[in-house]
């Protein structure tokens, strides 16, 4: 296998590469992709109740034929329809037909009602009881960890974030922080330099590194992440290019190549940033036209 196996602070263990179900249609095409997806080697399987498709990816999971201890299930409490904690997960053990989930993350820390310290205690009852084996967040950063940490029973074993070169420096000493504290990364949305941001100052380090190695810019990306020591998430609904995330795996970059990824992303993070805010702006209008009320959140990047 080539990509690594991360142990968690609480000794249970997470694949290095997940399959991320954000984004993908509510209905048989997510059961369609998770199955491609596991049937090129994916053994991670990534969802969240604000995806809708928890029923879809179960489904897939099922009939895939592994046992339920060979896949690794993530789900999150997204307080979708205004539910706790405590109903959510059995909500979401019933759509994804199965009797435990193996992480289970706040999606986001706005979400952590009433506040950080009792959700996170809800949280911990949930592992105490056997309905998950690892408890994490998604989303939060060092002073929401930092609040969290101050009253835990229980530290979270990972914090899913938005990862790629155009946000590094500033997710730096957050990276830092985890790393001392034990708590491990999951990185969403590591290709954004070329599905939403081709042409940019990454693009010329990657390629240079792509050349060098005989891969594809995507890969490059992947592999990145994976220096940066995190759990890499991805998605697409094409087979070759999934099969070109599992081999991405074996691609080691040197140091100077992840420095000059490093150091592109870096100039171009005004860029990222600007068109960011752009995105936001427009989609919380839209969701104030709507009235989606509690998944308003969404108009911030989770996944």
């Amino acid at each position: 296998m080539p990509w690594d196996i991360i142990t968690f602070n609480d000794g249970n263990a997470i694949p290095g590469i997940g399959f991320g179900t954000w984004k993908i249609p509510v209905g048989d095409t997510t059961s369609d992709q998770v199955d491609q997806a596991i049937s090129v080697g994916f053994s991670h399987i990534d969802t969240a109740q604000a995806y809708r498709n928890e029923a879809e990816a179960g489904k897939a999971i099922a009939e895939s034929g592994l046992a339920r201890s060979d896949i690794f299930i993530t789900t999150k409490y997204s307080g979708l329809d205004g539910l706790d904690i405590e109903t959510s997960i059995k909500n979401s053990l019933k759509n994804l037909g199965v009797q435990y989930i193996d992480l289970y993350l706040i999606h986001h820390p706005r979400l952590a009602v009433p506040d950080i310290p009792t959700a996170w205690s809800q949280m911990e009852g949930l592992k105490d009881a056997g309905l998950v084996k690892s408890i994490g967040i998604s989303n939060f950063q060092i002073e929401h960890v930092e609040t969290l940490l101050a009253s835990a029973k229980i530290p979270p074993a990972v914090n899913q974030i938005l990862l790629h070169p155009y946000v590094y420096a500033t997710t730096a000493p957050l990276l830092k922080y985890s790393a001392e504290k034990g708590i491990a990364i999951e990185a969403y949305s590591p290709l954004i330099p070329v599905t939403t941001l081709p042409g940019g100052p990454v693009n010329k380090p990657v390629k240079a590194a792509a050349k060098r190695l005989g891969a594809t810019e995507d890969q490059i990306l992947l592999a990145w992440a994976k220096a940066k020591g995190a759990v890499v998430l991805t998605s697409s609904s094409k087979k070759a290019r999934l099969e070109g995330y599992i081999k991405a795996g074996d691609l080691v970059l040197t140091k100077d190549e992840i420095a000059a990824i490093d150091a592109a992303g870096a100039k171009g993070q005004r860029i990222f940033t600007a068109r960011t805010v752009v995105r936001r702006v427009a989609v919380a209008l839209l969701v104030s036209a709507v009235g989606l009320g509690v998944c308003a959140y969404l108009g911030v990047d989770v996944l």
